[in-house]
């Protein structure tokens, strides 16, 4: 009788888990809105495919390498627009400038495979940002076009609160949208008034993020395994965001 019991609380216990799984999966009430905007675009995942993050944020204490020498941009470029960087203390500023298109700050090194990358970010002024992550650029006609992933930064206007998810800048759009029961945590996890530290983990085809360290992302791929780190500013008529402890640990 004993044996009995246990084996059947064994078999409660695993419907739970397989129950409160399918609930993570489910796209939360207050997302539904965007399954409309959405359906169509390329990249978008099924929610019941999409993998969850559920691990603990990496150190970042020991191995890193600061991207920003606290002085200049030395070490970086801008590419895509004219929106303004500009090294400010501890601090890059970018700032729109209406009618430029988005503009990405970008690290003259190009060939990050695997790392952790992480930075810290504060709305001067509301806007959409993100940190690009083995990003790409390319010219054509004299344009240039950035594109890759994105670890996304949203906009407080937005009231999506995807920050943390990933974007396909230029390459068919959402790759990993927050918007799954899973990712309430991560959708209340920005202070719009303060700072923001964002985290991206890449080894090989695996990506993972965390926001304020809640984990946010878990996307594979195997596209995008080598390239640049951007910090963007976005079109518009008005935004501003500082960067600080913008920095890397090659893995």
């Amino acid at each position: 009788m004993k044996t009995i019991r246990l084996v059947n609380l064994a078999l409660l216990t695993l419907s739970m888990a397989i129950l409160l799984g399918a609930s993570d999966k489910k796209v939360a009430d207050s997302q539904h809105k965007w399954i409309e905007v959405y359906q169509k675009q390329k990249n978008i995942p099924f929610p019941e495919a999409m993998l969850m993050n559920r691990e603990q944020e990496p150190s970042l204490k020991k191995g890193f390498v600061s991207l920003y020498n606290g002085k200049n941009l030395d070490g970086w470029a801008p590419y895509g627009g004219h929106c303004t960087f500009e090294a400010k203390g501890n601090s890059i500023v970018g700032t729109t400038v209406p009618g430029s298109p988005s503009t990405y700050l970008s690290t003259l090194k190009d060939d990050y495979t695997d790392f952790i990358f992480t930075a810290e970010l504060k709305w001067e002024v509301d806007g959409n940002t993100g940190c690009m992550f083995r990003g790409q650029v390319k010219e054509e006609n004299g344009k240039q076009t950035v594109f890759g992933p994105q670890a996304e930064m949203e906009a407080d206007s937005k009231k999506r609160f995807w920050s943390g998810g990933i974007y396909g800048q230029s390459c068919g759009g959402w790759y990993y949208p927050l918007w799954l029961n899973a990712h309430e945590k991560a959708r209340q996890a920005v202070d719009y008034k303060d700072w923001n530290r964002i985290t991206v983990k890449a080894e090989g085809r695996v990506v993972k993020t965390w926001i304020n360290g809640v984990p946010a992302a878990h996307w594979t791929n195997d596209e995008f395994l080598k390239g640049f780190f951007s910090l963007q500013i976005h079109s518009g008529k008005k935004g501003s965001i500082h960067f600080r402890n913008i920095k890397v640990k090659e893995l």
